[in-house]
C-alpha cells in the first residue's frame, strides 16, 4: 500500500526559449539579437575591465606563442663582493734582476797565494830531546813484594798446647782383653722352610687345547662364585596344582574372582605347596625358579589369613578399618622395583576384600608415604632402609603385625641387609607367623631361620630343571671391538628384550647407542632416581620402547610380560645372579632366550658359572680366528720379540 503524499504533483519549471506569447515572452532569438548581445558583451568588456585585470591580460602571451623554457643567462657571479683581482697592485717581477751568466764570473785562481814551503824544513827551530828524563828514571812497574801473611794475627804454633801423643800399636791392650760379646745360644731356633710341601710343577698340568685362548692381562679378576647347599625341602611334583582351582585352597570368591581377572586361573606347583601352608599359620620357606608364581603364593594368602584373623578376632562383624590403625603385615624386598612390583599385584587382591597396602621405598618424599599411615593401612611392602627410618621417626609401628614376609631372602643376606632384617623382625611380635621366599634358597639364611622361624615347612618344585625350562641358552664368543654391533643386531631381531650390563655407565652407551642406530630404548640403573627408573620401566612395559638396558637392579622380581630376548652384554659375576637375570624371560610357561656375550678369554669363567647354575648352553665362536699354540712351547715364547727389557741388559729373542 502506498500513501500519497499530501502535496500536489508540481511540475519543475523548465526554461525554454520558446513560451507561449499569452505569457509576455519572445519568440526564437533572431540574427539581430544575437548582434546586439554581441556587441554588448564586447563593450562591456573593453570598458569594465580593472587596471589589475588589464595587466594581466596584457602581460599573457597570446595563445600561440608558446613560453619560452631555455635557460637563462645567469649574471656573472660577483664572488661574494670580494674586491676585484685587477685593481690590486701588480706583482713583483723577479724578472728585473740581471741574467747572472756563469762564464762572467772572475776566474778562482789559487796562484796568488804564497807557496808553502813543504819542502824547506830547515827555518823550523829544532826540537831538543835532551830535556826529556832518561829512560832509566822512568817508574819501576814491576810487582811489589808483598810483605809476609802474618796469619791475622794468630798465636805462633809454638804457643798451642802440645799435641796428645798417641801410644804405638804394640802398647794398645789386645783385642782378646775385650769383654765378649753376649751369646744368643739360648734363642729360639729360627724355623726352616726346606719342610714346607714342594709346589706342584706346571709340567704336570694337562696341556691346554688349541681352542683354549691364553688369559689376558686386561681381565678382570673374576670373584669367587661360591655355591651353598640347598635346604632340604619337601618336594613338590611339577603337576601339583592341575586340576586344582583357587577354590580348592581355601580362597573366599571375592580373591578368586580377582585372581582370574589377573589371568591367573589355577595354581602353580608352588602355589599349591606353600599356600595351604600360610593359611594354616605355619612358616613356610619357599623355592621356586623365576617365574613361578611366587609372588602370588604369598601375597594372596595373607590377605586371606588377614581376614580369617580379624573375623576371629571380632565375631560380631566389626570392619575394624579406624583411621592411623597399625599394619597387620609387612613385606620386605631388596630393591625398590620389586617392592614396587610386588604392591602392583598384591593391592588388587587386598582391595577386592577392603584392605588396603602402601609401597615404603627410598628416593621418594617421605610426604606421601607418612599420609598413607596415618590414614591406616593393613599391609606394608618397603625395603629395609626406609623401613627403618619410619621406624625411627616413630611414624611406623610394627607392635600388631601377625604375618612378616621376606621375599628373595638370599639376595637380601648377601647385599649386606641381615642386620637391618634381624632388627626388623625382632620389632614384630614374638610367635608371628613369618615367610620367606626365593629362586636360589640355600643356608645363606640359615641364621634367619634358626632365630625367627619355628618347625618352618620348606618347599620346592621338583623337576625344575634345563629339561623342563622353556628357556634356550646361547653363549656367543666375539671380539670385545664388536660386542656393541653383536648386541645391535640381537636387539634388532626381536619384538622386547632386555640387555643386562655390569657398571651404569656402559648401561647408557649402549642405550644411546641403540637410539642412534633407530631401536627404541631406555636405561635402568642405581644414578636414575626413582621417577625417572619407574618412567623407563613403565616404557618397556606399555610397548614405547623395544629394549631395556638395565644393571643387576632389574634382576630380580621385575615382570615385564613377553620378554623375548635376554643379553648379558657383560658376564654374571655369580650363578645366582645369572639365574636371576635369565628368568626376566620364560615367566609363567611362556618361551624365551637368553645370550651371554664374552670374549674368547672369559670361556673358562663361563663354563664355571654355568655348572654352578646347572645349565647347558650352546656355543658359538664369531671371533677372529687366534694363531696356533703347541702344546710343548712356553707361553713366554708365542709372545713377540718387544725388544730388550728395562733395566736389564738381556736382548729378547726374535720369533722365528
Amino acid at each position: 500500500m502506498q500513501y500519497a503524499s499530501k502535496e500536489p504533483n508540481r511540475m519543475p519549471k523548465q526554461y525554454s526559449p520558446k513560451s507561449d506569447s499569452s505569457a509576455g515572452g519572445k519568440g526564437r532569438w533572431t540574427d539581430a539579437d544575437r548582434r546586439k548581445r554581441a556587441e554588448r558583451g564586447a563593450g562591456r568588456s573593453r570598458g569594465s575591465l580593472s587596471e589589475s585585470q588589464a595587466s594581466r591580460s596584457a602581460a599573457r602571451p597570446a595563445r600561440g606563442e608558446r613560453p619560452d623554457w631555455t635557460p637563462r643567462e645567469k649574471p656573472a657571479r660577483a664572488g661574494y663582493d670580494r674586491p676585484r683581482t685587477d685593481d690590486r697592485a701588480p706583482r713583483r717581477e723577479w724578472n728585473d734582476r740581471p741574467q747572472r751568466d756563469a762564464h762572467e764570473r772572475p776566474a778562482r785562481s789559487y796562484q796568488d797565494r804564497p807557496a808553502r814551503p813543504h819542502q824547506d824544513r830547515q827555518d823550523r827551530p829544532t826540537r831538543p830531546y835532551q830535556d826529556r828524563p832518561a829512560r832509566g828514571e822512568r817508574p819501576d812497574w814491576s810487582p811489589r813484594e808483598k810483605p809476609a801473611r802474618s796469619g791475622y794475627d794468630r798465636p805462633a804454633r809454638e804457643d798451642r798446647a802440645p799435641r796428645r801423643e798417641w801410644q804405638p800399636r804394640e802398647d794398645r791392650p789386645a783385642r782378646t782383653e775385650r769383654p765378649a760379646r753376649p751369646v744368643y745360644e739360648d734363642r729360639a731356633p729360627r724355623p726352616r722352610y726346606d719342610d714346607r710341601p714342594a709346589r706342584p710343577r706346571y709340567e704336570d698340568r694337562a696341556p691346554r687345547s688349541l681352542s683354549e685362548p691364553q688369559a689376558s692381562r686386561s681381565v678382570r679378576p673374576a670373584t669367587e662364585d661360591v655355591v651353598l647347599d640347598r635346604l632340604d625341602a619337601a618336594a613338590v611334583a611339577a603337576d601339583a596344582g592341575s586340576g586344582m582351582t583357587f577354590s580348592d585352597l581355601g580362597f573366599g570368591d571375592n580373591i578368586v574372582r580377582q585372581l582370574a581377572a589377573m589371568g591367573a586361573s589355577e595354581p602353580f606347583p608352588i602355589q599349591a605347596a606353600t599356600i595351604p601352608e600360610v593359611l594354616a599359620g605355619r612358616d613356610v620357606l619357599g623355592r621356586g625358579r623365576t617365574g613361578s608364581g611366587k609372588t602370588i603364593a604369598f601375597g594372596a594368602p595373607i590377605v586371606e589369613r588377614l581376614l580369617r584373623l580379624h573375623r576371629d578376632a571380632n565375631p560380631r562383624g566389626a570392619k575394624g578399618r579406624s583411621m592411623g590403625r597399625a599394619p597387620r603385615a609387612l613385606i620386605l624386598a631388596p630393591t625398590r622395583e620389586l617392592a614396587q612390583q610386588i604392591d602392583r599385584t598384591v593391592q588388587p587382591i587386598a582391595r577386592s576384600v577392603g584392605l588396603f597396602t602402601i609401597a615404603i621405598v627410598g628416593g621418594v618424599p617421605y610426604q606421601k608415604q607418612l599420609t598413607g599411615l596415618q590414614r591406616g593401612v593393613d599391609i606394608v611392602i618397603g625395603t629395609p632402609g626406609r623401613v627403618e627410618d619410619l621406624i625411627e621417626r616413630g611414624d611406623l609401628d610394627l607392635s600388631g603385625i601377625a604375618i612378616s614376609v621376606l621375599d628373595e631372602a638370599d639376595h637380601m643376606c648377601e647385599l649386606g641387609f641381615l642386620e637391618p632384617v634381624q632388627r626388623i623382625f625382632r620389632l614384630t611380635p614374638d610367635g608371628s607367623q613369618r615367610l620367606l621366599f626365593s629362586a636360589t634358597l640355600d643356608t645363606a639364611v640359615e641364621s634367619l631361620v634358626a632365630e625367627f622361624l619355628r618347625d618352618p615347612s620348606v618347599h620346592e618344585v621338583e623337576g625344575e630343571d634345563q629339561a623342563s625350562s622353556t628357556i634356550h641358552h646361547r653363549v656367543l664368543m666375539i671380539d670385545a671391538s664388536a660386542k656393541r654391533d653383536v648386541v645391535r643386531d640381537l636387539v634388532a631381531s626381536v619384538e622386547r628384550s632386555i640387555v643386562f650390563t655390569r657398571t651404569r655407565a656402559f648401561a647408557e652407551d649402549v642405550a644411546e647407542g641403540l637410539m642412534i642406530s633407530g631401536i627404541p630404548a631406555s636405561s635402568l640403573h642405581g644414578d636414575l632416581n626413582q621417577a625417572r627408573r619407574n618412567r623407563n620401566l613403565q616404557l618397556l612395559s606399555r610397548g614405547d620402547v623395544r629394549t631395556l638396558v638395565a644393571t643387576d637392579v632389574a634382576a630380580r622380581g621385575i615382570h615385564v610380560d613377553d620378554i623375548d630376548l635376554v643379553i648379558h652384554a657383560d658376564m654374571a659375576e655369580d650363578h645366582k645372579t645369572y639365574l636371576h637375570r635369565s628368568g626376566r624371560t620364560g615367566r609363567a610357561g611362556a618361551h624365551g632366550t637368553v645370550v651371554t656375550v664374552i670374549s674368547p678369554s672369559r670361556r673358562r669363567r663361563m663354563e664355571e658359572l654355568l655348572k654352578n647354575a646347572g645349565i647347558e648352553a650352546e656355543w658359538e665362536d664369531r671371533a677372529s680366528p687366534r694363531p696356533p699354540r703347541s702344546a710343548n712351547r712356553s707361553f713366554r715364547e708365542d709372545r713377540p720379540y718387544r725388544g730388550p727389557r728395562r733395566n736389564s741388559g738381556e736382548a729378547g729373542s726374535q720369533d722365528s
